[in-house]
C-alpha cells in the first residue's frame, strides 16, 4: 500500500497537469508538454496518471470539454426526470443504500453538539487530504484541506468542527476515521460497500437541498436550476446555489456534482481543481 505522503504528493502533481490541461485545452498539450511542466518524465508522468485515474491523460482531457458536460447535462437530468415520474428515491438506489442522511432534531441544533462525541482523522485521499470527522450516529464532516504539516491542520480542523459543533467533545482519534476514509475512496461498487450514515446539522431548507444532491448518479452532472426544482424550489437557484456551498460533508454529499447551464463548471468549496479531478476521475470509473 502506498504510503500518505505519496499519495499526497500523487495528487499535487496530477492536480496540477489537471489545471495546466483545462488552461491550454485549445491547443491540446501531448504528453511531453504536461509531463515537462510537472517536472515529471513522459513515462513517469504516463504511469502515475493512468495509476490514479485509470485512463491516459489525453483521454482524461475529454471528459473536461463544455461538449462533454453538456452531454452529461442532459443525460443526468433524463435520469432525475424519469425518478420524479416513477416516484423513486433516486435514480440509483444502489447509492441510495450507500449513502443515508440524518438530520439533528431542532434542540440538538440549539445544543450545539452539547454532549457529542466527535472522533476526527485528517486522511490521505486521491482529491488530497481529508478532515474527516465521526460520531456515534454517522459521518458529520468530510472537508478537504490545503496542505499543510500535520500539527497546524489538526488545529484547522478543530476550527472548522468548531463552527457548527461548538460545544461538542472533540478527539484526535485517526483510528477510527481510517477505516471510512478506506470505504469511502475505494473503487468497489456501491453494493460491495457497507452503508454510511451522515448526520447533518443545517436549515430545514439546507438540508431540502442536501437530500436532492444525494440523488444525483455517480458519475452525473447537473445544474443548479436542476436542483433547485428537485428540492421543490424552482425560483430559488440561487439560494439553492448558496445551500450547495455550504454542504458539510463533501464527495458524499456530492456538490461537485453540480455545475452551470453552459456546461462551465463554476465554483467549488474546495477549489475549482479538486472538483475538475473529482468528476474526471467519476467519468473515468465508468
Amino acid at each position: 500500500m502506498r504510503t500518505s505522503l505519496s499519495t499526497r504528493e500523487d495528487y499535487h502533481r496530477i492536480a496540477r497537469a489537471i489545471a495546466f490541461m483545462q488552461q491550454h485545452h485549445l491547443s491540446q498539450p501531448d504528453l511531453s508538454t504536461i509531463a515537462h511542466h510537472i517536472g515529471l518524465s513522459e513515462s513517469h508522468f504516463q504511469r502515475l496518471f493512468t495509476q490514479w485515474a485509470g485512463i491516459s491523460p489525453k483521454r482524461f482531457l475529454q471528459y473536461l470539454t463544455v461538449e462533454y458536460a453538456k452531454s452529461k447535462i442532459n443525460q443526468t437530468k433524463n435520469l432525475l426526470d424519469l425518478t420524479l415520474d416513477v416516484g423513486l428515491s433516486s435514480p440509483g438506489r444502489l447509492h441510495d443504500l450507500f449513502v443515508n442522511l440524518e438530520a439533528v432534531s431542532p434542540g440538538e441544533f440549539k445544543l450545539g453538539g452539547a454532549g457529542l462525541q466527535i472522533a476526527y482523522g485528517i486522511h490521505a485521499t486521491p482529491f488530497g487530504d481529508a478532515l474527516i470527522a465521526t460520531t456515534i450516529r454517522g459521518i458529520c464532516t468530510l472537508h478537504f484541506l490545503d496542505d499543510a504539516p500535520l500539527t497546524i491542520a489538526k488545529h484547522t480542523a478543530v476550527d472548522i468542527l468548531r463552527q457548527s459543533w461548538a460545544r461538542a467533545e472533540l478527539m484526535y482519534d485517526p483510528t477510527t476515521t481510517q477505516p471510512l476514509c478506506d470505504a469511502i475512496f475505494t473503487n468497489k461498487p456501491f453494493r460491495d460497500k457497507k452503508p454510511l450514515t451522515l448526520l447533518v446539522k443545517g436549515t430545514n431548507f439546507q438540508i431540502q437541498v442536501w437530500r436532492a444532491l444525494l440523488q444525483i448518479p455517480f458519475g452525473g452532472i447537473t445544474t443548479y436550476q436542476t436542483m433547485a426544482n428537485l428540492a421543490g424550489r424552482p425560483t430559488a437557484a440561487r439560494a439553492v446555489g448558496n445551500a450547495i456551498g455550504d454542504n458539510p460533508i463533501s464527495y458524499l454529499i456530492p456538490c461537485h456534482r453540480v455545475i452551470r447551464e453552459s456546461g462551465e463548471l463554476g465554483g467549488y468549496r474546495w477549489g475549482l481543481e479538486r472538483k475538475t479531478a473529482m468528476l474526471g476521475w467519476e467519468a473515468s470509473q465508468l
